[in-house]
């Protein structure tokens, strides 16, 4: 295989959108593994709040998503709305940091939320349209490697911060403005793809516009999503069993790191070998990693876990959002992704909800095999769905 046969198909418009979500995600990962910690020992937040506020913060992002994906269609106006979320997200994080309880945080981090949300749909059609059909996975995939990259130098920024005693806590939330403002930088480079009058004149939200295909999709993803919980849940466990903050900042830091590194290979296979494949492995590495979270206690094991666990996060992303793009109509894509990531969003914060009141209820293992079970679930129905002949099953 050629390197410029893997890279092939591409244009100027996935690079800089590829950046965007590089600088955004560095942003949001300065400050995400210490927002738990943030929450618990700065402001005396129970380990349910944190779950409480993460999936409240989440679902807030992915309805937000939705309703985005279908006005940015309506109007055809999707760099200009991405726009407008990529800063509202950017403006936010210093509030979080200047939050002096756990409400406070909760309000700053759904306005954080609700610009991820605003941003995304938008800008996943923008991604679709920046690379031939034949090559939508790999462009998802670019997007999808800017963005976990992102997440893996976010944390490492954070550290060497705090370990060099540069910078207090609070002071991070207030830093994570410049990377954020670099992604808005981004957006603005990228240059729209003009639409006809006509186009938008047609445009209307009907449920008889997507495919019945589309909905069983959005009914897999739920069914898997009920017990995908919040990674927040996956740092509370790492340091709750022993491990230093450094040493959880670490690992996540490499969890993310193979989240990049898993993303754009994923989405070239599978345009080659199919979406359904991709998730299907994606789900099993899942299950077996929440299965691991619930029966060890290991240090070293959940540290390896963890980072297996970037698979997921890497195949996920990528493949399921040009599995959603694959199953729409050209001119509802932003609405199709979107709504395909409200699904994640709400089923995550039942996920959330249901895993920080096990948690705190029961015990924290109940939580991850709660998520095994659904994965069990969701894997089973994803075998039985048939997505018709989308990239890679020609």
């Amino acid at each position: 295989m050629r390197l410029t046969s893997f890279f092939s198909g591409l244009s100027r418009n996935t690079y800089l959108l590829a950046l965007s979500s590089l600088f955004a995600d560095i942003s949001t990962e300065m400050l995400y593994p210490i927002l738990p910690v943030f929450l618990t020992q700065h402001l005396g937040a129970s380990a349910a709040i944190v779950g409480l506020v993460d999936g409240i913060a989440v679902a807030v992002q992915y309805i937000a998503q939705g309703v985005s994906g279908w006005i940015s269609d309506k109007l055809q106006r999707h760099k200009r709305i991405a726009l407008l979320g990529y800063t509202l997200a950017a403006l936010a994080k210093p509030l979080i940091g200047l939050s002096t309880g756990w409400l406070g945080v909760l309000g700053a981090r759904a306005l954080d939320r609700f610009g991820a949300g605003t941003r995304s749909a938008p800008r996943d059609a923008l991604v679709a349209s920046s690379a031939d059909e034949k090559s939508r996975g790999k462009a998802f995939g670019l997007e999808g490697a800017g963005d976990n990259l992102g997440a893996f130098l976010g944390p490492l920024i954070t550290l060497a911060l705090l370990a060099l005693a540069l910078v207090s806590l609070r002071e991070i939330f207030l830093l994570a403005l410049v990377p954020g403002l670099c992604a808005v930088l981004m957006i603005i480079l990228v240059r729209n793809k003009p639409t006809t009058t006509s186009a938008k004149a047609k445009l209307g939200f009907h449920l008889r516009s997507f495919p019945k295909r589309y909905w069983v999709y959005l009914g897999v993803t739920a069914l898997f999503g009920m017990g995908n919980s919040s990674n927040a849940f996956l740092i509370l466990r790492t340091t709750g069993l022993g491990a230093s903050l450094t040493d959880t900042v670490l690992i996540y830091a490499v969890f993310n790191l193979v989240a990049a590194l898993a993303s754009y290979p994923a989405g070239y296979l599978s345009d080659r070998l199919g979406r359904k494949t991709l998730l299907l492995c994606c789900f099993l590495v899942f299950l077996a990693v929440y299965v691991g979270f619930g029966v060890t206690t290991n240090t070293v094991v959940i540290g390896c876990l963890f980072v297996f666990y970037g698979l997921h996060q890497g195949i996920f992303r990528s493949v399921g959002k040009a599995l959603a793009s694959d199953l729409v109509p050209a001119e509802l894509r932003a609405t199709g992704v979107g709504w395909y990531m409200t699904t994640v969003g709400v089923s995550g914060l039942v996920a959330s909800l249901v895993a920080g009141m096990l948690w705190t209820n029961v015990d924290p293992p109940a939580a991850f095999l709660y998520g095994a079970g659904t994965a069990v679930l969701g894997s089973i129905a994803l075998v039985l769905f048939d997505p018709g002949r989308t990239a890679g099953e020609d």
